[in-house]
């Protein structure tokens, strides 16, 4: 199903479905297509979700940065008269679900973090990107997947396109360093905000130990692990991260 994306005023987005508001915030090299389970599953079951897209290349160079974008995400909060709201992140989109329920945790009645950053990654590996190289851009994005076939020849050519970009590539780098600074472990035992983890155990971009400390670090937080699955749950095993994250809902009653 082909979710179409709305302009409205400064603001690109998808929204489907009436009910609780959930928000989904992609990564950094993620389309807004990438949570199209979440997006056809959970408006049939009392949510309004809606998937805003990051101004990840249009921000001015000084402001691309995670804190800008958690900033970014609560106008757009505001914008839409939204609260009480479900925060569901995925890479950087994790990192800015939990940054904004740190800065702004009225708003926040749920977080869902999913191969989040925040407290390690390991997103750029050695030497990446190679511009031009189209083969070891490929192996890159296969390497986030437990299974390489998930990364279809579209999703490599977005990267490709990405990374032969320089302004693309630039920004991207700059987000990447940003997220490796704004290191989380000495305010997450301060977030008391019910936080649903869901984690491939195959993933080799924030490993396995990485969802392992925030669920340590969160003082109510509740782990749940894919099996055969890596860095991005929802787009390898749709189903299966759909029925762990309804099940938390309906268990904590949101």
């Amino acid at each position: 199903m082909e979710n179409t994306i709305k302009t409205d005023g400064k603001y690109r987005y998808i929204e489907v479905g009436e009910g609780t508001p959930m928000i989904i915030l992609h990564g950094l090299m993620g389309g807004l297509s990438n949570f199209e389970g979440v997006t056809n599953y959970f408006p049939g079951k009392g949510y309004k979700v809606l998937v805003p897209e990051l101004p990840i290349y249009s921000m001015p160079m000084l402001k691309t940065n995670v804190k800008n974008f958690a900033k970014y995400l609560e106008q757009f909060i505001e914008y839409k008269g939204l609260k009480d709201v479900i925060l569901l992140g995925n890479s950087l989109g994790g990192h800015i679900g939990l940054l904004h329920t740190k800065l702004y945790p009225e708003m926040v009645k749920a977080l869902v973090i999913t191969g989040s950053s925040g407290l390690y990654e390991s997103a750029m590996g050695d030497g990446y990107p190679k511009r031009g190289d189209y083969e070891f851009i490929k192996k890159k994005a296969q390497d986030v997947f437990y299974d390489p076939a998930v990364a279809t020849k579209e999703i490599v050519d977005e990267v490709f396109a990405t990374v032969n970009d320089r302004m693309k590539l630039v920004k991207t780098l700059a987000i990447a360093k940003s997220a490796i600074r704004h290191n989380m472990s000495k305010d997450l035992p301060h977030m008391l905000t019910p936080t649903c983890i869901i984690w491939g155990e195959n993933d080799s971009v924030t490993p396995p130990n990485v969802a392992r400390e925030f669920h340590d670090l969160l003082p109510d937080s509740d782990l749940f692990w894919i099996p055969k699955c890596g860095h991005a749950p929802m787009m390898e095993h749709p189903d299966e991260f759909n029925e762990i994250l309804a099940g938390w809902l309906k268990q904590r009653n949101f």
